[in-house]
């Protein structure tokens, strides 16, 4: 069965999945499509700095860009986490894979720009799209993750010669008009639509039933292209969310299991329709009390991982939210993550689900 891609959803019984590594971090760049999902506060310094302009006030953060985080305080403790992360894994029988390390510290270009260095591959999920038994290679929105795609081509291509479908979604050429210089906080998002861009984190996969979000990563051409993609076997639905820094739907609308959905309450206003007709069950998730009203991290630890329809992979420091699972009838498994979070996300955010046990249908 190793090599073998087939996944529809987000709770059959997982068999084979990617996790990220932290080799090779780097200070990911400074540019409007990850500054304007900044906290209002910090945009609006941002923009004093420069003057009152955004981009002018970007450019001079960019001497910190393309540094390695390795001795980066938390490093040493983001590695034990994901240590503990991967050992449990494969003590509950699912076989892991990992991206090759890259030197995210070092310059890239196009024939377009120019970036002093770039991220990490500490989230396969971003990146790595898995619809049935096809993966899909996002087109991406933030010019640092250009080359992002490259820590994952051994694997690409063992996956390919073991019978897999191997797609590269349209490679934005990332010119500066894909960008609005004149966004303000609180506008719709950064991104224009001059190309299709997408990141696979903002995908929510429901069997023949695709749920894609709108954010400061992908834009309504993305999802146009996903929706001709897929056709005519998927339907691809967007999810309008009430989030002005929306960037990936797994912290926001989380699959738990078939008939059960998570939310952010703060993010999702309405919840579409057809859920409602189908009778499924809405759970609403709990903030971090600990974070900061205007962090980024607030609601992250909504982003977990489920092994089947039961059981579930959660932030341990989370009790409050752990009960509220148990009392929704699922088998929490607790463990650190929190130090990760800074490298890139929690759980879902750190994995690609290669392989679960179960068939494509319809939930809806």
């Amino acid at each position: 069965m190793s090599g073998i891609v087939s996944s529809h959803n987000d709770w059959d019984p997982l068999e084979e999945i990617i996790v990220g590594i932290l080799d090779g971090c780097a200070a990911s760049g400074h540019e409007l499509a990850s500054i304007a999902t900044w906290p209002r506060p910090v945009f609006d310094r941002l923009a004093e700095g420069g003057g009152g302009s955004v981009d002018a006030g970007m450019r001079r953060l960019l001497r910190q860009q393309g540094r390695s985080r390795r001795d980066d305080p938390g490093y040493q403790a983001a590695q034990r986490d994901l240590d503990g992360f991967v050992h449990v894994l494969e003590a509950e029988g699912v076989k892991v894979r990992r991206p090759d390390p890259v030197d995210h510290a070092r310059p890239h270009s196009t024939p377009d720009w120019a970036s002093l260095g770039g991220s990490s591959q500490t989230c396969p999920r971003d990146s790595l799209l898995v619809v049935g038994n096809e993966i899909i290679e996002a087109s991406m929105s933030r010019r640092y993750r250009y080359f992002e795609y490259r820590a994952y081509r051994r694997l690409m291509r063992e996956y390919f010669h073991a019978g897999a479908k191997w797609t590269m979604a349209p490679k934005s050429l990332m010119t500066d008009d894909l960008y609005d210089y004149d966004y303000v906080h609180g506008s719709e998002y950064c991104v224009t639509e001059v190309e299709p861009v997408f990141d696979a984190a903002d995908v929510a996969r429901c069997g023949k039933d695709l749920f894609v979000q709108p954010s400061h990563a992908t834009n309504r051409a993305g999802i146009e292209w996903l929706r001709r993609h897929l056709a005519p076997t998927y339907d691809v639905h967007v999810l309008e969310t009430m989030d002005d820094r929306a960037y990936h739907i797994d912290a926001t609308f989380v699959m738990l299991a078939p008939g059960k959905i998570l939310i952010c309450p703060e993010r999702v206003k309405r919840v579409p329709d057809i859920f409602k007709k189908s009778g499924w069950d809405v759970f609403e998730g709990p903030p971090d009390l600990s974070a900061a009203p205007e962090s980024g991290n607030r609601w992250l630890d909504l982003n977990v991982l489920m092994l089947d329809e039961k059981r579930v992979i959660v932030e341990r420091s989370q009790e409050r939210f752990i009960r509220m699972l148990e009392d929704w009838g699922f088998d929490p498994i607790p463990l650190p993550f929190r130090s990760y979070y800074a490298f890139g996300g929690g759980f879902h955010c750190a994995t690609a689900d290669i392989r679960r046990a179960g068939p494509l249908r319809s939930y809806l």
